[in-house]
């Protein structure tokens, strides 16, 4: 493989896609899609409310190596790289440091995150939904950069074949006494976002120091060779510690309380800036089927954007070197317009709704947020909450109505699209205003140590 990328132009571009559906709007409005399922793992082992209940309560163990895709980046180029193309600042991070990627498009908007770990001097692991990798190679590719790239898809793309790296998450109030017996005093000196290689019977991997809806943990990571094996020796451990498995149900609902907005809409779809993206990317991606629906609808996809700031990711973005829309999002952080809220949904309209004995909601829904009739935001990523027995939501809200503690409604059903609805058709959902992160060590706590 050459260290300076080819490009082989996808079949059918995502430009393709948008000029035969005639707008961005058009080809993404998708009402009805159900959210996706965690390919591989099981939906539940014990039962949803027992496995979201545990990483709160005790502790739990999470098999992430296969929802995600890996990117590995290695060359003399790769932090130049990296450099131009995301917000972040490379001048302090070290090999065995973590950090949250972020990037936006030339406008300034929200491309989308993932999560970046410096593995080497010149080598690189990028894992997340897909967007951002995409972003980097075509950037590689276009701006001759002397790297090699070694794509390890999510295993519904990879199908039969067996993921290169295992990922295992133990999070919760018993994970350290649960871990100590392993590793001794091997995970102590871990600060947050930070890894470093472990050892079990001879066997090498990575710790790295993690969290998950407020709760401290570690996440194992290394050869698929091995999987087995640190599975059987992480579930042995925790028999003692009451460990409990988590199936896919909970751990998509687990995003909410840590305050991630999964499914943003990346600010791609418009700018001409972005035409070359454009062709480079696959129709057949994330950036080409992330889905529209709710009771929110715009025929303009710009009002989906999201302004990175208003989603607390200011703590990320290092504005002091060059990057692409550094000059945009410079403005963008002096027009912040909404903030990121947790809703907590009415319980009573919430057994109304969807019945006092529902099984567990998901959506990635687009709904509207109202004040007396008016919009005032967009909730965007809801799930429910087993230990409140509700539903919780992330939501961008004006920030006249985002103070805790403030009343709002939601409206809960599908806009018909182009048409204009009766909004009192829909369901409404009193729900109150509560910070993001939901939960007090998750705003305050492991977030501490997080570098840009």
């Amino acid at each position: 493989m050459s260290d300076t990328p080819s490009f082989e132009p996808p079949a059918m571009t995502l430009q393709n896609a948008l000029d035969a559906a005639g707008s961005a709007v058009g080809l993404l409005w998708r009402p009805g899609i159900p959210p996706i399922d965690v390919p591989v793992v099981p939906a539940e082992v014990t039962g949803w409310e027992e496995e979201q209940r545990a990483w709160t309560e005790g502790v739990a163990l999470l098999d992430l190596s296969h929802h995600m895709t890996d990117l590995f980046i290695d060359g003399p180029d790769a932090v130049k790289l990296l450099s131009r193309v995301s917000a972040n600042n490379y001048e302090t991070f070290a090999v065995g440091q973590a950090k949250q990627f972020i990037t936006v498009t030339e406008d300034g908007w929200l491309m989308q995150d993932a999560i970046l770990a410096r593995t080497g001097p010149e080598s690189f692991l990028l894992t997340g939904i897909g967007t951002t990798h995409t972003w980097v190679v075509y950037h590689a590719v276009t701006g001759g950069d002397h790297v090699t790239f070694d794509w390890d898809f999510s295993s519904d793309i990879r199908g039969n074949d067996t993921p290169r790296l295992f990922r295992y998450q133990v999070q919760g109030p018993r994970a350290q006494a649960m871990l100590e017996p392993l590793f001794g005093d091997a995970l102590d000196d871990i600060k947050f976002f930070h890894f470093k290689t472990v050892t079990l019977d001879g066997r090498e991997f990575w710790a790295l120091r993690h969290g998950m809806a407020g709760q401290a943990g570690y996440e194992f990571i290394g050869a698929w060779q091995h999987a087995e094996f640190v599975r059987t020796a992480l579930t042995n451990a925790g028999e003692s510690h009451g460990l409990v498995e988590v199936g896919g149900k909970a751990y998509y609902t687990s995003g909410v309380d840590s305050g991630w907005l999964a499914c943003p809409v990346p600010g791609i779809y418009t700018s001409e800036a972005e035409a070359g993206f454009r062709n480079f990317t696959s129709a057949f991606s994330y950036e080409g089927f992330v889905p529209l629906q709710g009771s929110y609808y715009s025929p303009n996809i710009e009002d989906y954007y999201v302004n990175p700031y208003e989603i607390g990711y200011g703590r990320s973005i290092h504005l002091g070197h060059d990057f692409i829309g550094r000059d945009a999002l410079a403005r963008r952080r002096d027009d912040v317009r909404r903030a990121k809220v947790t809703l907590v949904w009415n319980k009573e309209d919430v057994d109304r709704v969807f019945g006092s004995d529902r099984d567990v909601v998901r959506s990635y829904t687009r709904d509207r947020v109202e004040v007396d009739g008016r919009l005032v935001g967009i909730s965007e990523y809801a799930a429910s909450s087993a230990t409140e027995g509700t539903i919780h939501s992330i939501a961008r809200i004006d920030l006249a109505h985002a103070e805790p503690g403030s009343e709002v409604t939601l409206l809960w059903g599908q806009h018909p699209g182009s048409s204009d609805p009766d909004f009192d058709q829909f369901e409404s959902v009193r729900a109150t205003v509560a910070p993001s992160p939901y939960t007090e060590y998750a705003r305050t706590g492991y977030r501490e140590t997080t570098a840009s």
